[in-house]
């Protein structure tokens, strides 16, 4: 879908406490258009159930860096208290026992006109990665 003069940015969540795709994690988007320049706050999504945001908004012409920021503090939340029900029916071993360490995750990195950047964020209570992926 990008164009020779505009760059596109893809993103997924993988949760890799449990092995499974995060889902209905907020993210939003903010782009620049120099290291000086302001940031602008471009819209958001959320991701579905296989982890994926399908319909993060475009990038304006010019666009030279990219802000990814992904609210995980209420997804790990809502994921302690499924784990607490859960367990509450089985005697089920305590998967994790606190909330996301890093309330937020905000990734920023540079992009080319006329390229794609997928943006994977493997994620857990404690820790994350990134990567560009394909």
């Amino acid at each position: 879908m990008s164009t020779a003069t505009t760059a596109s940015v893809s993103t997924h969540i993988l949760d890799t406490s449990i092995g499974r795709p995060a889902e209905g994690v907020a993210i939003s988007l903010a782009a620049r258009s120099g290291s000086d320049a302001e940031w602008v706050a471009l819209g958001g999504s959320a991701t579905d159930a296989d982890g994926r945001c399908k319909d993060l908004p475009a990038l304006p012409e010019g666009t030279t860096h990219v802000r990814l920021d992904f609210a995980v503090e209420t997804y790990f939340t809502h994921q302690i208290s499924t784990v607490k029900q859960a367990e509450a029916q089985q005697d089920a071993p305590r998967v994790r026992d606190s909330g996301a360490f890093f309330p937020e995750v905000a990734i920023t990195f540079a992009v080319k006109p006329g390229e794609h950047y997928h943006v994977p964020l493997l994620l857990n209570p404690f820790g994350y990665s990134v990567y560009r992926g394909s």
